[in-house]
C-alpha cells in the first residue's frame, strides 16, 4: 500500500488487516516509552490546508510513537499564502527527503491529484479532502466498533445528521459495507440527504423514532456549516429537537448500543450533554484509538528498506 487515499479501494483482506495490526499497536499506549523504532530516520510532513486538531495531533503522536521525524506545515503560515503553487510547496518539501505527505484539503480529490505528482518513493495519506473522503476517521470508527461488537454481521448501524457534506459519512458507509454490516441506516432531514442515497447501499430515515429503533451503534454526525451554502435547516435548535440525540432517543436502541462522534461536538445541536457524557458514549475512546490506527496506516504504507511500485489504495 503506497498511497491511502480512500476506503473503497480497499477489500475484507485490507481493511482487517489494517485492524488488526492496529489492534497491536494499542499496547503501545501502555507502555513507559511510548514508542517503536517502526520508522526511524523517516520523515513525514503534515500538511494541513484546512484547520484540524484531531486529526492533526493524533497522527502527529501516531508518526512520533513510530519514532519519526515529523513536521507540521500549515497553510496560514507555507509560502502558499505568498502565491506559491500547491505543487512548488510540496516540491519544495519533497526536496527535503520527505517519505510521507498527511494531507487535509478543502477540496474533493486534492490527495489524487498529489499522488499523481509526488517522486515513487513517496506516501501520500488523504487526512480528509472536502466532501469525498476522510478513510482514517472511518477506521477508527469500525476500530472502536470492533472492540465493543465483534460481529459486523449482526449490527445494525444508524448515521444520523448532515450526510450530504460530510465526507466521514462516506467513507463509513463503504467500511461498513466492506465489512459486510447487517443494516447501514442514515437518518436525516432530506436536505441534508445526497441524491439517490440508497445506491450506497444504506436504508433512509427522515424520522429519528423510526431509524434509531434496535440498532447496534449510533455514529452522530457534525453539522457541515463550513460546507453548507443556503438554509438547509430552519435552525440548530429545530435540527435538536428533530435529529438531536437525547437520553429519550438513545432508549430506543439496543440496550448495549454505542454512541459515536466524529467531533468536533456541538453540544445541544446534534447531542446532548447527558448522551455525550454518558456511559454508552465512546468519544473520547475513538480519539484513543484514532492513535493507533493512524500508527497502523503509517507502518504500512511506509513499509522499511525497499519498496517496490506498490499500489495505491
Amino acid at each position: 500500500m503506497r498511497h491511502f487515499l480512500d476506503i473503497a479501494r480497499l477489500n475484507h483482506e485490507e481493511l482487517t488487516h489494517i485492524l488488526d495490526t492496529a489492534k497491536s499497536f494499542t499496547s503501545v499506549d501502555g507502555q513507559t516509552v511510548k514508542k517503536v523504532p517502526l520508522l526511524r530516520g523517516k520523515t513525514i510532513v503534515n500538511l494541513f490546508f484546512e484547520p484540524s486538531t484531531r486529526t492533526r495531533t493524533t497522527f502527529e503522536l501516531a508518526a512520533k510513537r513510530l519514532s519519526a521525524d515529523v513536521l507540521n506545515i500549515s497553510v496560514a503560515t507555507s509560502a502558499t499564502v505568498k502565491g506559491e503553487s500547491l505543487l512548488d510547496t510540496l516540491f519544495s518539501l519533497q526536496a527535503m527527503n520527505t517519505d510521507t505527505f498527511i494531507v487535509r484539503h478543502p477540496e474533493s480529490g486534492a490527495a489524487d491529484f498529489i499522488a499523481k505528482h509526488v517522486a515513487p518513493h513517496v506516501s501520500i495519506i488523504n487526512a480528509g479532502d472536502g466532501r469525498h473522503a476522510h478513510p482514517t476517521q472511518a477506521l477508527l470508527d469500525v476500530f472502536t466498533i470492533r472492540e465493543h461488537h465483534q460481529d459486523f454481521s449482526r449490527l445494525r448501524v444508524a448515521i444520523v445528521g448532515d450526510i450530504l457534506h460530510s465526507r466521514v459519512a462516506r467513507s463509513q458507509i463503504e467500511a461498513l459495507n466492506i465489512l459486510d454490516t447487517r443494516e447501514i441506516r442514515v437518518i436525516a432531514p432530506r436536505t441534508l440527504l445526497p441524491a439517490n442515497v440508497e445506491q450506497l447501499g444504506v436504508r433512509v430515515f427522515q424520522n429519528c423514532w423510526q431509524g434509531l429503533r434496535d440498532v447496534d451503534v449510533i455514529i452522530m454526525l457534525r453539522l457541515q456549516k463550513e460546507r453548507m451554502q443556503g438554509a438547509f435547516i430552519p435552525s440548530e435548535h429545530e435540527y435538536f429537537q428533530l435529529y438531536g440525540l437525547t437520553p429519550e432517543r438513545l432508549a430506543l436502541a439496543s440496550p448495549d448500543a454505542i454512541v459515536m462522534h466524529p467531533g468536533p461536538i456541538n453540544r445541544g445541536v446534534e447531542i446532548s450533554s447527558e448522551v455525550a457524557d454518558g456511559p454508552q458514549s465512546m468519544i473520547l475512546q475513538q480519539v484513543k484509538y484514532g492513535i493507533a490506527v493512524r500508527m497502523a496506516i503509517l507502518s504500512i504504507a511506509i513499509s522499511p528498506g525497499e519498496r517496490g511500485a506498490g499500489h495505491e489504495t
